[in-house]
């Protein structure tokens, strides 16, 4: 890679999940300030919870996890991988701050202001893409192991599961971060850090 390169930063993210949408604002900020190129891939939290023991309200929400990553697989298969940040950018701006739901008119309208064609929509009642899901779930999920949610992020070799993080870091704060995290990650035998979370997310 030439020294001049941007860095890439792999980014897997799950659409219905509110704690990697403000991670995944984060990182386009670090993308402004940082030569850094986000290369965006997708990870199912129904996929990672369907073998565990949680709870029955929880496991309903997970019933919606599905249409989102197969439309954004459909259009990653027809379009390419760089689709999928501005895609994310319309569902995630669609369900997390207007607060929609997950149906057909939602992804309908997501392709479309993301410059694709509304017809893939159909991909989130069909399970020919399930298994391509499953595939990239696996390629982020097996770089960090099973006890961690979304997003997966992986720097020059070093993945983690987060920051997870309210609000979004912005400007200086979103490097501070940045730097922060990638000292931890890069760390030999570094494995864990953690507190309660005592806020909801926002999104501001």
């Amino acid at each position: 890679m030439p020294e001049d390169a941007p860095t890439p930063v792999d980014f897997w993210f799950d659409p219905l999940c509110p704690w990697a949408w403000i991670t995944s604002r984060w990182i386009l900020e670090v993308q402004e300030q940082r030569p850094i190129d986000v290369r965006w891939h997708v990870m199912s939290l129904a996929v990672l919870n369907e073998d565990k023991d949680i709870p029955e309200n929880y496991r309903r929400m997970l019933a919606d996890a599905w249409g989102p990553v197969r439309v954004c697989v459909a259009a990653e298969q027809k379009n390419g991988p760089e689709v999928l940040g501005r895609l994310y950018t319309e569902l995630g701006t669609r369900r997390h701050h207007e607060r929609q739901k997950f149906d057909r008119a939602f992804f309908e309208a997501s392709l479309t202001a993301a410059g694709l064609d509304p017809a893939l929509a159909d991909a989130a009642e069909s399970t020919d893409y399930d298994d391509a899901v499953r595939a990239s779930h696996k390629d982020g999920i097996d770089r960090v192991g099973q006890e961690v949610g979304t997003p997966v992020i992986e720097v020059e070799g070093h993945a983690f599961f987060g920051p997870v993080v309210t609000p979004i870091p912005r400007g200086e704060a979103a490097v501070k971060l940045f730097d922060g995290v990638l000292a931890v990650a890069s760390t030999p035998g570094f494995f864990e850090l953690k507190r309660t979370r005592t806020e909801d997310p926002s999104f501001d």
